[in-house]
């Protein structure tokens, strides 16, 4: 199959594709980039790593964005509404031993 001018050629290691879970990300940015540091946050735990960061040009963030706006509007009409965190209520222990003085 020839490839097609254009068509961009993305390849994925197997370590990649397995993919890392994240249940927070903290955004930060400067007059020239985006940074989004993404965490996993697990329950009894003092401290959590950062996983994985990813650095965008502005317009870059901006198109990410947007693409993530599309990509839920597209899963919230196939499968129903996502509940917003704050309609969550979450303990404050979040599963975790609760804290004795």
């Amino acid at each position: 199959m020839e490839q097609q001018p254009n068509q961009l050629n993305i390849e994925i290691s197997e370590e990649v594709a397995e993919g890392t879970y994240a249940n927070l990300a903290i955004i930060t940015h400067s007059h020239a980039e985006f940074v989004m540091d993404f965490v996993n946050v697990m329950p009894g735990t003092p401290k959590s790593k950062v996983k994985s960061r990813i650095i965008f040009t502005p317009m870059h963030a901006k198109r990410f964005m947007k693409a993530m706006i599309e990509n839920i509007e597209r899963y919230e009409a196939a499968n129903g509404h996502i509940k917003d965190l704050e309609q969550v209520e979450i303990p404050m222990n979040f599963g975790g031993p609760t804290a004795q003085a």
